[in-house]
């Protein structure tokens, strides 16, 4: 192993697939995680480390961790000192932030925070939840829970639950009364690790490329021939914010149009351009795009 070694720690649990898919995208080779909380990548100045989101920040301020991926809502709970590299929009399900929500039973008849007014909350993120109510100035019981939060709604007064889609809570005849906080995945280091020119290198890279991967995933390369007569019909089609590459072919009546577009938007752009006098088309997936 090289003498310098970036210490990253990827989160264990639901953000794991996630992030594992991320690094393969922006190029990476990880594989043994199945197996083990040291998994193995395709680059010797790098050790990786499972460890569950909730403790990452606390181990990268301590510098157990040089760096390490975490939601926003375990910086927020933990209170943690930490550098904070770029937010990385991703997560299990969706790109969109994941959210704190304070849910009660639909047959419950509290209808803000402030009926909770003596009552118990349950949840996994007790400090963020109790700040929540002191800020508002109801004075309520907030509970650790240990899991299945969602079980406990009829045995407390309210729940405090992460939620991406809001499918969980309805399934189990929840409403939502309100939101505690929003939240998106962050690239964290230890401040003294960041003064450190090889692991502060070594983390802007790999926010580069992560970042990249991010920014290709919903876009896809485009490209085509055209005819010079049809030329400029088959651009007044494609997106007028975009700036293809045109490139002279062999035969010099034609040329080779590139451009990067929206994934959603090929499918309304293909048949369009075919019917412009446009050929050759075909489009590919992006990897990583660098802005």
């Amino acid at each position: 192993m090289s003498e310098h070694v970036l210490k990253l720690g990827i989160p264990k649990g639901s953000l794991q697939k996630a992030t594992f898919e991320l690094f393969r995208k922006a190029g990476f080779d990880i594989s043994g995680y199945e197996r083990s909380y040291f998994p193995r990548i395709d680059d010797p100045q790098i050790q990786l480390i499972l460890l569950r989101a909730q403790e990452m920040s606390r181990y990268v301020q301590e510098g157990v961790l040089d760096a390490g991926f975490t939601g926003h809502d375990w910086i927020i709970e933990n209170d943690s000192d930490v550098q904070e590299i770029c937010e990385l929009r991703y997560s299990k399900a969706t790109s969109n932030p994941a959210r704190w929500v304070l849910a009660v039973p639909n047959e419950s008849t509290v209808q803000t925070p402030e009926d909770l007014a003596g009552g118990i909350v349950a949840t996994e993120l007790v400090n963020a939840t109790r700040r929540y109510f002191e800020a508002k100035q109801v004075p309520v019981k907030v509970e650790f829970s240990w899991g299945a939060t969602e079980v406990k709604a009829r045995l407390v007064d309210g729940i405090v639950e992460l939620t991406e889609t809001g499918s969980s809570l309805k399934a189990n005849s929840l409403r939502i009364i309100d939101t505690i906080l929003e939240s998106t995945t962050r690239f964290i280091a230890n401040r003294q690790a960041w003064q450190d020119e090889f692991k502060r290198h070594k983390i802007e890279n790999i926010a580069i490329l992560l970042n990249a991967a991010i920014d290709a995933r919903n876009l896809v390369g485009l490209k085509l021939n055209a005819n010079k007569q049809n030329l400029q019909a088959v651009l007044n089609i494609l997106p007028a914010e975009k700036s293809p590459t045109i490139s002279p072919l062999a035969d010099s009546e034609y040329a080779a149009v590139e451009i990067i577009v929206e994934e959603r938007v090929e499918r309304e752009l293909i048949p369009q351009l075919k019917r412009a006098g446009a050929s050759g088309i075909f489009t590919y997936p992006l990897n990583k795009v660098i802005h």
